[in-house]
């Protein structure tokens, strides 16, 4: 039982896993997309291969809490994870996902390149990590 997260862009889509015990995200994949229907044959693969029970989809609302496009497109591809799997899809408030991301990979020291690269695979690994650390709170607090 794992946790797959997601942060969809409109060119690319950044793909983190949870491991077995639901505590720790890992940055898994960046997949380039033209159509919907690319990713949702590359995302049957990783569901299949590593018994994914819960999709995370970040959520980009605009910093006054507004949906705009980005939020809308993700709602959107909600809608048509959920048509297609048979798979609870909760939707992650993923403000500044993006800039924690880049930061942190400038600590680190990676190049501009190697960051664009890696960014939307981090930013769908910080979703995936708020996630479960909430989760894990919600069910401590219990």
């Amino acid at each position: 039982m794992r946790y797959l997260g997601l942060d969809l862009g409109t060119k690319t889509l950044g793909i983190s896993l949870s491991d077995n015990s639901l505590l720790i995200a890992s940055t898994y994949k960046t997949i380039n997309f033209n159509n919907y229907e690319e990713l949702l044959n590359e995302l049957s693969k990783i569901i299949d291969e590593f018994n994914i029970t819960k999709i995370i989809l970040g959520l980009p609302k605009n910093m006054n809490n507004t949906y705009g496009d980005a939020a809308k497109r993700s709602i959107d591809f909600k809608e048509i994870l959920e048509k297609n799997f048979n798979i609870e899809v909760i939707l992650q408030d993923e403000r500044l996902t993006t800039v924690e991301a880049h930061n942190i990979m400038i600590k680190g020291g990676l190049s501009r390149k190697k960051r664009k690269k890696y960014v939307d695979s981090l930013s769908a690994n910080i979703i995936l990590q708020n996630y479960l650390d909430s989760e894990r709170k919600i069910n401590h607090e219990k």
